[in-house]
């Protein structure tokens, strides 16, 4: 169903209604379009605040080569174009198919000829808008060259004057080994602060003043995860935004007219090399921006917001089954597998109740010194004597499905690989193929790479039968490439991230049943263009478990916890306090099974068996859960730490990690246990260690030993 809403000469302001909010649009007086509120549906947070001055940010911010900036921001700001101010409002559609409900709006500028619509979506009641651009030349005979093209751009963030007093900035830090690390900024510390510029009277609008992150290259997540939170101090008006992008991304808030402003989208000419040159009737739209806007505090906003991922993914079955992965990397066979090691393992990850069995790096070279030699993929003979394909099919007879490691978007210098393939086939830069640790990167925009993995993944799935692959990726490449001459190394860049993710949505296609994580050094690809393709994500390499359990408790914020899988590495070295901890880190997501299960005492198997028999009675309440952090967002040195995944029934499951000061904490615990009839308090996990639980009127009394330990209990109503 449509309705179509044709140019008027003089356009009004209107609203769109949908199910989650109510968004009122306006003009200035050159019909430049903007967002002037966005609310959810059935709440006010206005009602009684006191009115402040609308400081419209046009809904698209756009540069091209040859169009300067205003005086309002300056050329490294993502607003504040001439052109940005001059696209005219043409015409704007609505859609609803199922629940989904989209709206399109479209403008023009009659001096460049470019059009640009705008695609707004919103599914159902979930208060999460959608939203990206695409820009037409339509101009008969001249090009333009493209420098930024934002996928969303909002103002009026907050309705009181003292904003500067009244909201926090929340950014996550996401580096290698310590994923998913949340803090919070004073807008004055950013540098956002009343500074009297709009009360001029010659003509000021806007300060200079902004902040942003970004992110250049193919870890699209290796410095900061591209999301942050802009939230008022009493929990009562909370932004939460996110850039669906596996490449570069920018992100940025500012004043401006003595309001706040978003503005969000992939990569930039200022930042990423990223220069699009469109001819005559060409297209190009933008990579996609979600914004969660909730009248409530952070828990709120990441539910909205992890309701939302789970609404955009691709479905696949293994997030309703949520089966347990044994892999024999972290903490246990490290790279170096062989047919020996594998089978003194099997017998082990069978009474575990693991359902997969992955192989991990290694098992496709004669020795240790393989990293710079991949990309041949064929099995090693001299690690399996008695043939790769016997192994596998041994370990589906004891009821496990086999899995392999892959790095399929990289060939090592020292394979074959490197020379079989033509030379559009890599990144190259000023005709050099580019090298980064010892491998070439491939470029999935050539046809005949993608016809060489289609042939690897063929093999290993139908010739050796092979259920699961762990697609890791350990290069960062930053400056794109200059083959196939494209307008910039940025936008071939672009499009090679593009035809990768579509390569693997094409493995899906061809075999439904396959399993296909995303890893990249852990979790720096840690980004929602990966994750609504791919079920489920690794989240680190960390290998000390304690320091896990930061990473663990955090992770929801960036994952739903179905396609989180966090490593569980038990030692038969560690004490049992330890191995139970390590257990406790994956029970809370997706079990990513490791660790020298074939050396455990059969005390300290028995431990494991315990977690996963636990994990399999909770995992088809955790497939629809909302986190919950009663202690709050974790620090990475907090010594004691808490999240809860609240299931539909309204029970939680709440992990409690101890890894140091006081043996007692009172943790408050979510809202439906505050108040009237207390909820039943149950040790699910380990339930033979010391420990005590009591709830009293909303408060949680935990009492651990005085080691570092963890406890996972079940609260219910």
């Amino acid at each position: 169903m449509s309705q179509s809403h044709p140019k008027m000469e003089s356009p009004s302001p209107f609203r769109w209604s949908t199910d989650a909010f109510n968004i009122d649009f306006a003009f200035d007086t050159k019909n430049v379009i903007s967002i002037r509120r966005i609310a959810p549906k059935g709440k006010n947070l206005e009602q009684g605040a006191t009115p402040i001055p609308s400081s419209d940010v046009p809904l698209i911010n756009v540069k091209l080569v040859g169009e300067g900036n205003t005086g309002n921001k300056t050329s490294k700001s993502l607003i504040g174009s001439y052109l940005s101010a001059r696209l005219r409002y043409k015409s704007h559609e609505t859609h609803v198919e199922g629940s989904e409900q989209t709206l399109v709006i479209e403008t023009a500028d009659n001096v460049t000829k470019v059009h640009i619509s705008v695609r707004l979506v919103v599914y159902g009641s979930i208060p999460v808008l959608r939203s990206s651009a695409t820009i037409t030349n339509q101009s008969d005979d001249a090009t333009i060259c493209v420098t930024q093209l934002s996928s969303l751009s909002l103002g009026n963030l907050v309705p009181v004057r003292d904003w500067h007093e009244e909201y926090t900035l929340h950014t996550a830090t996401n580096s290698w080994f310590r994923e998913a690390q949340w803090s919070s900024h004073t807008l004055p510390e950013l540098g956002i602060d009343l500074n009297g510029i709009c009360e001029l009277p010659d003509g000021h609008t806007s300060s200079q003043a902004s902040f942003s992150l970004q992110n250049l290259g193919s870890f699209s997540t290796g410095t900061h995860l591209p999301m942050g939170i802009l939230k008022s101090k009493h929990d009562k008006d909370t932004w939460l935004w996110q850039v669906e992008h596996n490449g570069s991304w920018r992100w940025e808030i500012g004043d401006y007219k003595d309001n706040l402003y978003l503005v969000a989208g992939g990569p930039i000419g200022v930042d990423h090399d990223w220069k699009l040159v469109l001819g005559p009737k060409q297209s190009f739209t933008t990579a996609k921006v979600a914004v969660a806007r909730v009248f409530g505090g952070i828990e709120d906003a990441f539910a909205a917001i992890t309701s939302y991922r789970r609404r955009i993914r691709r479905h696949h079955a293994d997030n309703d089954r949520l089966p347990i992965i044994f892999n024999d990397y972290m903490n246990c066979l490290m790279g170096n597998p062989d047919e020996e090691k594998i089978k003194a393992l099997i017998d082990p990850v069978v009474r575990s109740g693991a359902e997969y069995f992955v192989i991990d790096a290694g098992w496709y070279a004669d020795d240790s010194n393989w990293w710079d030699d991949v990309g041949l993929w064929e099995p090693s003979l001299k690690r399996f004597p008695s043939g790769f394909k016997a192994l596998l099919d041994e370990i589906r007879s004891k009821g496990l499905i086999p899995g392999v490691w892959l790095e399929p978007e990289v060939v090592g210098v020292r394979s074959v690989v490197g020379e079989r393939l033509p030379r559009e086939a890599f990144f190259h830069e000023n005709g050099q193929r580019i090298v980064e640790k010892g491998r070439f990167q491939l470029d999935y925009r050539c046809e005949q790479v993608r016809t060489w993995m289609d042939q690897v993944v063929h093999r290993l799935v139908i010739d050796y039968g092979v259920g699961y692959f762990k697609f890791d990726y350990n290069i960062e490449v930053v400056q794109g490439t200059d083959v196939h001459g494209p307008s910039s190394a940025g936008v071939a860049h672009l499009e090679h991230q593009r035809a990768y993710l579509s390569w693997v949505e094409s493995l899906f296609d061809r075999y439904p049943d396959l399993v296909i994580e995303s890893c990249s050094s852990g979790a720096q690809r840690l980004d929602y263009a990966m994750l609504s393709i791919h079920p489920l994500q690794s989240t680190s390499d960390q290998q000390d478990p304690s320091l896990y359990a930061a990473i663990a408790a955090a992770i929801p914020t960036a994952v739903t916890p179905e396609q989180s899988a966090s490593w569980a590495y038990p030692q038969p070295e560690w004490s049992d306090e330890i191995n139970a901890l390590t257990v406790i880190n994956s029970l809370m997501g997706r079990v990513y099974l490791s660790g020298r299960l074939d050396k455990l005492s059969e005390e300290q198997l028995q431990l494991v068996i315990d977690g996963m028999n636990v994990y399999k009675s909770i995992r088809q309440d955790l497939r629809d859960s909302q986190a919950a952090w009663p202690l709050g967002l974790p620090g990475w040195h907090d010594e004691w730490l808490a999240l809860g995944l609240v299931a539909t029934s309204g029970s939680m499951y709440l992990a409690v990690w101890r890894r140091g000061g006081a043996t007692k904490m009172d943790i408050p615990i979510h809202q439906q246990f505050a108040s009237g009839k207390d909820g039943h308090v149950e040790v699910l996990y380990p339930k033979k260690m010391n420990g005590r639980a009591n709830l009293n009127k909303g408060v949680l009394r935990v009492e651990l030993p005085d080691v570092v330990c963890a406890r996972l209990l079940l609260i219910s109503n």
